[in-house]
């Protein structure tokens, strides 16, 4: 049996990789599914239509002219803010020419990777019996003092746990291709601006604005530099939400004059906020 694993994000593959260096029987390419599914539209996500407005959206985030390459190009490199094309069809692909090959999604208990998986798991029942599962569903393991805790993301275990995470692989059954198929079906039809996780693998929507309101308490009369608006919000959150997210919101409080801005409103790092009136002189720092 030959393996390819699955993680969701390129920061959860050293450690994953470290490990298969450890354990021979783990040897395997790794496959990382690029796009957070837990914020933007995924309308009709399994079709063309359905790439090319999450697409748009993606250009609209990081202010991508409408020329760029899309999702539905996969021979053309992406351009540096496209999230990469969609792999499952190469992932399709190496199980047809392959059938001793089996998948390994690794998912840790956050909302990126649990929407990942539901994804996946819709588009795969014809690989029924060879692919498996690795849930992270609040799991204790050890960091590297020793201590005891639990991960939410893969890229916070140690190459050493992850052989010890591997005891829990198993195929995912026909039931859970059925039920979490069905489950992603529905997220797609609601089509809410982002999905929290609320624990398991229970998804709920919520609009795009769910965020607004705390990052417009995160403003102050004096401008404040986006970047720390960002950073202190995300670290009040359980499970972080991608950076690239709130500066959209940002701008758009900044458009809708909720919140006055300087600089230019591109990266986090382009431009300051601050709430309607106030000292227009100075500025908090990083």
């Amino acid at each position: 049996m030959s393996l390819i694993h699955i993680v969701f994000g390129q920061s959860n593959i050293p450690n994953l990789q470290a490990a298969i260096e450890m354990e021979s029987s783990l040897a395997g390419e790794i496959m990382s599914f690029e796009d957070d599914l837990s914020v933007g539209p995924v309308f009709i996500l399994d079709t063309n239509d359905g790439k090319e407005a999450r697409t748009q959206w993606w250009n609209e985030i990081y202010d991508v002219a409408p020329a760029a390459p899309t999702l539905l190009d996969e021979t053309e490199a992406p351009v540096q803010a496209q999230p990469p094309a969609d792999p499952v069809k190469a992932l399709k692909q190496k199980l047809k020419e392959d059938e001793e090959l089996h998948a390994w999604i690794w998912a840790g208990q956050n909302a990126s990777d649990v929407c990942g998986y539901f994804w996946l798991i819709s588009q795969l029942d014809a690989f029924s019996g060879r692919i498996h599962i690795i849930y992270l569903n609040n799991l204790p393991f050890l960091n590297e003092k020793g201590g005891v805790f639990y991960p939410t993301h893969l890229h916070q275990i140690l190459p050493k746990e992850f052989l010890k995470a591997r005891k829990l692989a198993r195929p995912v059954s026909l039931a859970e291709f059925e039920l979490d198929g069905d489950e992603w079906r529905r997220l797609m039809n609601e089509n809410a601006g982002i999905r929290l996780l609320e624990g398991g693998k229970k998804l709920r929507g919520e609009p795009a604005t769910f965020y607004d309101k705390d990052l417009l308490q995160q403003g102050q009369k004096d401008f404040i530099k986006a970047s720390r608006v960002i950073s202190q919000m995300t670290g009040k959150l359980k499970f972080p939400i991608p950076e690239q997210f709130l500066c959209w919101r940002l701008k758009e409080l900044v458009k809708q004059e909720k919140l006055v801005s300087r600089g230019e409103l591109k990266t986090m790092r382009d431009f300051d906020v601050k709430q309607p009136g106030g000292n227009d002189a100075n500025v908090t720092e990083n």
